[in-house]
């Protein structure tokens, strides 16, 4: 099994070219919506999506806990697809959120403002201003969400294994370049870590949603980090009476895990308003 994540400017073509690589590898597409409904079963309040997904949230909206508790629910629905294998994820920043496996391949496609504002126009049969202020709004959009979540900057390239320019390559050219990879790198080998992996990831965020919203275990940015039988939980809390309920209800979860801690406890931290 491989898993392919997909991030893209606007007009460049990624979901085009995510749904032909899909039909050629015989992989499952995993889209914007079906990422956003699984959010939204997971338990994060619809109504509250609009503020953080693929945006930078504003000010107050940074400030309150809904911004973790997105993350948490983000990162538990690209688990869940991605442990399901030969799959593409395109945006939410799935290639950071699953940079740990290794059978992961990441791929951004960019194009030409020209070219993204000819597509856009014809599209929707905009003028250059509509389309310029679509690219704009996008592109910030974008910038700020990977910036605000992961303090990432989406536009380099050192964080993906290709960069496609669809402005020179069409949706043809781009999945054949991508199947070539893929066929090159992803060994039996690398498969196969990367379904341990994937399985040790997946656990570790339904661990940590457990304690948070089952448990209501306040510690703030709790991860649990699963390496073989051992989970490592990393967090700010402001007591070690809640450090302690946390290791106790983690290992009533996973009975037959180790639990331990690296959680840091800060008296009177207050993260949220």
């Amino acid at each position: 099994m491989a898993v392919l994540t997909i991030s893209r400017q606007v007009a460049a073509l990624g979901d085009e070219i995510a749904t032909a690589l899909a039909k050629k590898l015989g992989y499952t597409f995993i889209d914007r919506k079906q990422i956003e409904s699984r959010i939204v079963e997971l338990g994060f309040p619809k109504e509250k999506l609009s503020k953080y997904d693929e945006r930078k949230p504003g000010f107050f909206a940074s400030l309150v806990k809904d911004r973790d508790e997105y993350l948490d629910y983000l990162q538990l629905a690209v688990y869940e697809a991605a442990e399901k294998g030969n799959c593409i994820l395109i945006g939410r920043g799935a290639y950071i959120i699953l940079e740990d496996l290794p059978n992961l391949l990441s791929f951004r496609f960019v194009a030409p403002d020209n070219i993204r504002l000819e597509r856009l126009e014809k599209e929707f049969n905009w003028n250059q201003k509509q389309a310029q202020a679509r690219i704009d709004e996008s592109d910030q959009n974008r910038r700020g969400f990977h910036k605000s979540f992961f303090n990432m900057n989406n536009e380099g390239p050192e964080s993906f294994h290709m960069v496609l320019n669809t402005g020179l390559l069409g949706i043809d050219e781009s999945v054949k370049a991508i199947e070539q990879i893929v066929k090159n790198t992803i060994t039996p080998e690398k498969e196969k870590a990367g379904e341990v992996r994937i399985k040790e990831l997946l656990l570790g965020q339904q661990l940590v949603n457990r304690l948070i919203f089952d448990c209501k275990i306040n510690i703030n940015f709790l991860r649990a980090n699963i390496t073989g039988n051992t989970v490592m939980l990393h967090g700010v809390a402001d007591s070690q009476a809640i450090v302690e309920k946390a290791i106790n209800q983690a290992a009533n979860i996973l009975p037959t895990y180790k639990i331990e801690s690296s959680i840091s406890v800060v008296q009177d931290f207050k993260a949220y308003h």
